[in-house]
């Protein structure tokens, strides 16, 4: 079958890779319909993580399965499925409490697993025509048959859920003031959660224009650091208190106000803190890693930031970190979308065919064309 592959770092083809086939009674094999490019597989593109040349990239998955292993109950042949990017068991400690996100089991002598992840278990992505599922009846939310709402319910592996999430970790309730740094995909999923979780007014803090502009488009306040201190500028809308609670969606790779300065792995966390209010909260779901092999200094390349933590404790800021536990959120996602009550599929910009991948990532990578977020149909 064709699938993406990581060649080198800022390099990736499609190429011919051997089928999968059912190992597990549990398994089943999903023809891909929809896989999407995330943000975090840029990590691995550009060469800052571990990531080994050959590996086949994609955790935002979605198809028809096509073939069902004997143990599995719930799913047939032809139906319609959208796996979170977590692997997870369903039966171990951290599953039975619904963190699936940091699964005992999938990923041995760690917490957590994904398809097509440096680090994070044998599983192969599903940036391919098709894809191999485990502990199937767990891993697959079933979708209505069909091909409607094919890019909202794609969003549901990984980013509609994880903005949601940021906005779970930081407890946004009706009638707050919300900031959220960085508006990728995930940053947009984050405020457009706020919004349904009823905050009042939404931040988005980022410098790329067409994505402050897609932050416009659903009622947000975008807010561009690079004309001021974006601190000042929410600060400046709320009072001079700033807001009641902050999303991180942007993670190690932040930028610096200049960009002559280049990145400044704890300039979001910083502003963050600055951002919320004393006695607000903070969620984090942007991306931060142990080691990072790209960083600009010593310490970053290690995980350690110079973060200020003088001013959380000062300010008596919550927070919450860590990535998504999908399941804990997209069925109801499902539902609201299914009922038109959510529409996550505005951060879609482009839709093409696999062949096309190693052309979408250097765009994605490079935020030209408008590219925000990329959807592959691998069997168009």
């Amino acid at each position: 079958m064709k699938a993406v592959v990581y060649k080198r770092p800022f390099e990736v083809a499609v190429e011919d890779v051997e089928k999968p086939g059912i190992k597990h009674p549990n398994d089943v094999i999903v023809r891909v319909t929809s896989t999407a490019i995330c943000g975090s597989d840029l990590h691995m593109y550009e060469g800052r993580t571990a990531a080994e040349p050959g590996i086949v990239f994609g955790h935002e998955n979605m198809g028809i399965i096509e073939e069902t292993g004997d143990g599995v109950t719930s799913l047939k042949q032809g139906d319609r499925v959208v796996m979170p990017f977590n692997v997870a068991c369903g039966f171990c400690k951290n599953c039975t409490a619904g963190f699936t996100g940091y699964c005992l089991t999938v990923n041995p002598g760690f917490a957590g697993g994904a398809y097509g992840y440096v680090a994070m278990g044998p599983w192969a992505g599903g940036q391919a025509e098709y894809v191999r599922v485990p502990y199937a009846d767990f891993n697959c939310l079933k979708l209505p048959e069909g091909k409607e709402h094919e890019t909202d319910f794609i969003l549901l592996a990984d980013i509609f859920p994880t903005g949601y999430h940021g906005c779970e970790l930081a407890g946004v309730s009706p009638g707050e003031s919300v900031v959220v740094y960085g508006a990728g995909p995930v940053g947009l999923m984050a405020a457009y959660s706020a919004m349904l979780r009823g905050a009042s007014k939404v931040f988005v803090v980022d410098r790329v224009p067409e994505r402050l502009d897609k932050a416009r488009e659903i009622g947000a306040i975008p807010v561009n650091f690079a004309e001021g201190d974006p601190v000042e500028q929410v600060k400046e809308h709320t009072g001079g208190e700033g807001a009641d609670k902050g999303v991180d969606a942007v993670g190690y790779q932040a930028q610096a106000r200049s960009e002559e300065q280049g990145e400044e792995p704890a300039a979001v966390l910083n502003s963050i803190i600055e951002s919320v209010r004393p006695t607000g909260a903070l969620g984090i779901p942007g991306l931060y890693v142990p080691s990072d092999p790209g960083a600009p200094n010593e310490h970053a390349k290690h995980g350690m930031l110079l973060v200020s933590i003088g001013r959380l404790f000062e300010k008596g800021l919550r927070l919450g970190t860590g990535q998504c536990n999908v399941k804990r959120y997209n069925r109801q996602l499902r539902d609201m979308i299914i009922e038109g009550r959510a529409k996550p599929s505005f951060v879609v910009s482009h839709e093409l065919p696999l062949s096309e991948a190693a052309s979408a990532y250097d765009k994605f990578d490079k935020r030209i064309e408008g590219y925000t977020k990329v959807v592959l149909h691998p069997h168009q």
